[in-house]
C-alpha cells in the first residue's frame, strides 16, 4: 500500500512525512526544485497484536505496513501546461491513495506561496490542480478515441464508444467541481477506467497541519467527499515526538494535553480509506496482521500469506478476535464453540484470527 503526500510548497509536507515515519528527511529538500521523493515504510498501529503476543508469546510480532512517498510541492498551472509535470505525476499516479497536507499554521519564517495562510483557498487550489491534471488526461485520450472510432469497423466500435461516453461524462463532472471519487460508477465503468490513474479518483486523507498553539482547539474543516477523511495534527510537534523514546514522548504528550499521537490516527485512517482490513494469524512463531481488501473470500485471503496456501486451500479455522480474547486462549475458544471451520467463499472479517488448512 503506497500513499503519496502532496500539498502546496511550505505546507509542511516533509515535516508530516517525518512525523508519520519517524524519519529525518531534510525539510528544505525541495527548495532546489528536485523531484526525487522521500520514501519510507511504517507499521500500522494495531493493539490487537500486542494482546495476542501476550497470549501466544511468539518469537515475532509483525504489524501490517504502509509506504509513504513525499513528493515535491504542487503549484498552480496544471490546466495551462497540460497537466502536472510527468515526473511528479508518475510518483502521485502510482500511489493507492493521497495524503494532502494543508497549512493552517502561521510562521513568519516560512513564506506561504500565496502570501497568506488561507486553509479553504489552499485546499481548493490543490483540488483544482488534481482535477486539471485528470482533465488533461481525458482530453488527450478523447482526441485519440474519436480518431479511432471513425476508422473502426462497427462491430469493434462499441467498447471505444462506451469509453468515450464515460470520459465525456467524467470531464463534465470535473468541470463542475466534482472529483471522480464522488461519481457513481457501475462495475463495467470501473473496468473501463482500470488502466487510468486519475488523481481525483484516489482516496484522500486531508491532513490539516496546525501549530502547537492550535492543538487544543484545531480548525474544523468539512470535506464532504467519498473515500475521504480529515485529521488535524501539528507536523512540527508530531515530528519531534517521533524522535523521542516512548517514555519521553508520553511525558511530552501529557504536557501538551495530547492523549494519542495523531500520527497513529493518521496512519490508521489512511489504511482504512483504501477499504483495507487486517486478518490475524497467531502462534508460537509469530503473531501477524495481513492486509487484504474488504469483502475478500477466505481462499484469496490465504493467498496473502502464500500462493501455495491458496492453491491447496482445504478450509479455514477462524475465530473472531474478541471471542478469542474473551475465552482467554484458543483451547478455551474451541470449548466455547466460537472457533469454526469455513470454506473458500467465507468473507474474512477485520480481526478474524485465521489458520488455513491446505494441501499441495
Amino acid at each position: 500500500m503506497k500513499i503519496a503526500i502532496i500539498g502546496l510548497a511550505n505546507s509542511g509536507k516533509t515535516t508530516v512525512f517525518n512525523a508519520l515515519t519517524r524519519g529525518t528527511a531534510e525539510t528544505t529538500s525541495y527548495a532546489s526544485g528536485q523531484l526525487e521523493p522521500n520514501i519510507a515504510t511504517v507499521k500500522v498501529p494495531d493493539q490487537r497484536l500486542n494482546v495476542l503476543a501476550q497470549m501466544f508469546d511468539p518469537k515475532k510480532n509483525t504489524p501490517a505496513d504502509v509506504q509513504y512517498v513525499d513528493v515535491g510541492g504542487l503549484s498552480s498551472g496544471a490546466r495551462q501546461s497540460g497537466g502536472l509535470p510527468p515526473a511528479l505525476l508518475n510518483f502521485i499516479g502510482g500511489a493507492d491513495a493521497l495524503l494532502h497536507v494543508a497549512r493552517a499554521f502561521e510562521d513568519e519564517t516560512v513564506a506561504h506561496p500565496e502570501g497568506s495562510v488561507n486553509l479553504a483557498r489552499d485546499i481548493e487550489s490543490v483540488d483544482l490542480e488534481l482535477a486539471f491534471s485528470d482533465m488533461a488526461i481525458i482530453e488527450r485520450r478523447l482526441v485519440k478515441l474519436n480518431a479511432e472510432i471513425g476508422k473502426t469497423a462497427s462491430k469493434d466500435r462499441e467498447p471505444r464508444v462506451a469509453e468515450r461516453d464515460l470520459l465525456v461524462k467524467l470531464l463534465k463532472e470535473l468541470e463542475d467541481g466534482k472529483p471522480i471519487r464522488d461519481v457513481e460508477l457501475n462495475d463495467e465503468q470501473e473496468r473501463l477506467l482500470r488502466g487510468y490513474q486519475f488523481l481525483t479518483a484516489k482516496p484522500m486523507l486531508l491532513v490539516i497541519n496546525i501549530s502547537e498553539a492550535q492543538i487544543k482547539n484545531p480548525p474544523q474543516f468539512a470535506y464532504p467527499h467519498r473515500s475521504s477523511d480529515v485529521v488535524a495534527l501539528s507536523g512540527k510537534v508530531e515530528a519531534e515526538l517521533a524522535q523521542l523514546d516512548d517514555e519521553d514522548a508520553s511525558a511530552f504528550m501529557e504536557d501538551l494535553g495530547i492523549s494519542t499521537a495523531a500520527r497513529d490516527r493518521a496512519i490508521s485512517l489512511s489504511y482504512g480509506l483504501l477499504g483495507l482490513i487486517s486478518f490475524l494469524t497467531a502462534g508460537p512463531d509469530e503473531v501477524r496482521a495481513w492486509t487484504i481488501n474488504r469483502n475478500t473470500p477466505a481462499v484469496e485471503a490465504a493467498g496473502a500469506i502464500h500462493s501455495d496456501i491458496q492453491r491447496g486451500f482445504i478450509r479455514a479455522e477462524i475465530v473472531a478476535y474478541d471471542d478469542l480474547i474473551k475465552a482467554g486462549g484458543m483451547t478455551e475458544a474451541k470449548k466455547q464453540g466460537t472457533v469454526r471451520m469455513e470454506g473458500k467463499t467465507y468473507i474474512v472479517k477485520d480481526g478474524d484470527v485465521c489458520h488455513f488448512l491446505f494441501n499441495v
